[in-house]
């Protein structure tokens, strides 16, 4: 009995010094990209496919590219009973419509498509006319969602969720990694993410970069940032814009009050939050917002870590925090 010891001892050694491989998951959802990094001792398939029939719930709820979704049902005034699913996103959504004054508005889609950035674009010239006609089925609080029966006052109103529903994804494969019992993980959906303990593979906290606003393509990082149990998204007009016949460069962020893209000197908004969903659709409220506006609202919301990236009159980039967005 004596000699098995030392092999026991050996054994169990050998055991803990074992740790979990780095496992990664990618491919294409909701029109981009997506990555899960977790730690494990083997690859996990079942989590693989409950994360495909997570994707293809959602976007079965809340995609105005299939038309067949719940979303795009009532888009076209069918009668429909909602899920789940779309009932949190509807219900969060509202509460970031009314803590912006409606500068974050998911029925802004018709404007959308009519500047060509939506799934319903139209490749055609914008006059002001048309922009007056769009709005007037601009607007939240033109929908009413009882139980789960979604009711419009007015049947032009077309909801499109795209700058809520990323956010929401991520805090959904979140949730289901951690209901397989990981700890360490992060999941990114098109830049909006969410980090859970550490990256095991180097011991440290999660680091995350922040784009250099760029209008050439090209992409470097401004800044790393170490992202602990929270979720981050960004919102930029650098990425998406379109040039008109003119030469003018027209952002992909529609303002709710006009109808026409944005005009703002700021160039990028990265938000922490603890759900995604709601860095997600704050992130979009405030690209809407000018440099002064964005501080009078962020004085007003201490719970919103911000980096403001501002565009200088000479070209150069001022960053600017709020609410303890880290600086270091």
């Amino acid at each position: 009995m004596r000699a098995l010891k030392p092999a026991i001892f050996l054994i169990c050694l050998f055991c803990l010094s074992c740790s979990p491989d780095l496992h990664e998951l990618k491919g294409s959802v909701f029109g981009t990209t997506y990555g899960i990094q977790y730690f494990d001792y083997e690859s996990n398939e079942e989590l693989e496919k409950a994360v495909d029939e997570t994707y293809r719930a959602i976007n079965e709820s809340m995609s105005t590219y299939l038309p067949n979704s719940i979303i795009s049902k009532i888009n076209h005034n069918n009668e429909v009973t909602v899920d789940d699913l779309f009932v949190k996103v509807f219900e969060a959504a509202y509460t970031v419509f009314n803590e912006t004054n409606g500068r974050f508005d998911p029925t802004i889609g018709p404007l959308v498509n009519l500047w060509d950035f939506g799934p319903e674009g139209t490749n055609q010239l914008v006059d002001s006319v048309q922009v007056k006609q769009l709005m007037s089925g601009v607007g939240f609080g033109q929908l009413r969602l009882t139980g789960q029966r979604l009711f419009k006052s007015n049947e032009s109103v077309y909801i499109d969720f795209n700058a809520i529903a990323k956010g929401f994804a991520v805090d959904q494969i979140a949730a289901l990694l951690s209901s397989f019992g990981y700890t360490d993980y992060l999941v990114e959906i098109g830049g909006e993410l969410r980090t859970s303990g550490i990256n095991l593979s180097k011991n440290t906290s999660w680091k995350i970069g922040v784009d250099k606003p760029n209008f050439e393509g090209t992409q470097s990082v401004i800044k790393a940032i170490d992202l602990d149990n929270a979720s981050m998204a960004t919102s930029g007009i650098y990425r998406h814009f379109k040039v008109n016949e003119r030469g003018e460069r027209y952002a992909h962020i529609i303002d709710t009050k006009t109808g026409f893209p944005t005009q703002t000197d700021i160039l990028s908004v990265s938000i922490i939050t603890q759900e995604c969903m709601f860095a997600d659709a704050y992130a979009t409220a405030i690209q809407s917002m000018n440099s002064m506006e964005a501080r009078m609202f962020l004085s007003e919301h201490p719970e919103l870590k911000v980096m403001l990236i501002i565009g200088k009159p000479d070209g150069s980039l001022d960053l600017q925090y709020f609410n303890g967005f880290p600086e270091d």
